[in-house]
């Protein structure tokens, strides 16, 4: 080997960073610029309209028997309203933008025979899926707070500003009724790390997108399913669907917050477990796609 060639390699050695490779700015711009998070966006964007629409054909809420629920104050204000697009989204809508933002991110590189020269360029594997996941649950975590966002807005213009009703009894004035709604996303967003994690996990075990995101979504139809079985008994404590609905305990005049700690904790650990396994299977993954 010739000396040229020893010090053009030591040049090279000496000018790279592994920090610096694939930086989360320019990952955070290519999942902006694809068609399936602008979707995604627009749907949970225009949920809020279909609500009011059908609220305005439909007239107000039926109130049925002597027991009032969150859906029968929905249009007593902006802050009812937004509560009530998180309770109908909750379960499942938000379901889908957390599994696809981070289901779709290895599997869709690998599915374009693009990872292998990412891994390449060179990115290290553990930088590589660093940034992934950041800008996966940076995109996962906006598109909850633009739900609530949007229907704040749409339900302020619509039924007017006011304190947030609750169905037990009481109201929340307008400010407490904010700070509580910022509670609650952030305590959905928790909740839905793991089907974050699974989603990642799956995406670093095949090259199928589609697979990945239908995957954790599948699983977590299975988690909630499993915690409509009663006869589990204590046993469904452990599974994160039995705490999702945790955050309505958030939005009463004196909160409960051990039913929200309990969830946050189950899913913090499940998720914990989940994104190490995924970090763990991708350093030894044989890359060919």
């Amino acid at each position: 080997m010739s000396a040229d060639t020893l010090t053009e390699r030591q040049a090279v050695a000496d000018g790279y960073r592994a920090g610096r490779t694939l930086p989360l700015r320019v990952e955070l711009i290519r999942q902006l610029k694809r068609r399936r998070t602008l979707v995604m966006f627009a749907i949970l964007a225009v949920l809020p309209f279909v609500l009011v629409a059908a609220f305005a054909i439909g007239g107000e809420p039926d109130r049925g028997g002597d027991r009032i629920t969150l859906m029968d104050t929905a249009t007593a204000s902006g802050a009812n309203f937004a509560a009530v697009n998180l309770f109908v989204s909750a379960g499942f809508l938000l379901v889908i933008p957390v599994a696809l933002f981070c289901g779709d991110t290895v599997a869709s590189e690998a599915s374009w025979s693009s990872l292998r020269y990412l891994l390449a360029a060179p990115v290290p594997r553990a930088r590589l899926l660093w940034s992934k996941l950041v800008v996966g649950l940076g995109l996962s975590l906006a598109a909850m707070v633009l739900l609530p966002v949007v229907a704040v807005a749409v339900g302020t213009a619509a039924y007017g500003w006011g304190p947030l009703q609750i169905p037990t009894g009481g109201a929340l004035d307008a400010g407490t009724a904010a700070g509580r709604l910022v509670v609650v996303v952030g305590f959905v967003f928790v909740s839905q790390l793991v089907t974050a994690g699974l989603a990642f996990w799956l995406s670093t075990k095949t090259d199928a997108p589609l697979g990945a995101v239908g995957g954790a979504v599948g699983l977590t139809i299975v988690g909630n399913v499993l915690d409509a079985v009663t006869a589990l008994g204590d046993w469904r404590h452990f599974l994160p669907a039995h705490w999702q609905f945790a955050w309505a305990d958030a939005v009463q005049p004196n909160p409960e917050w051990s039913g929200m700690i309990q969830g946050t904790a189950i899913s913090i650990t499940y998720a914990l477990v989940l994104f190490a396994l995924a970090f763990r299977g991708f350093a030894r993954k044989d890359v060919v796609s």
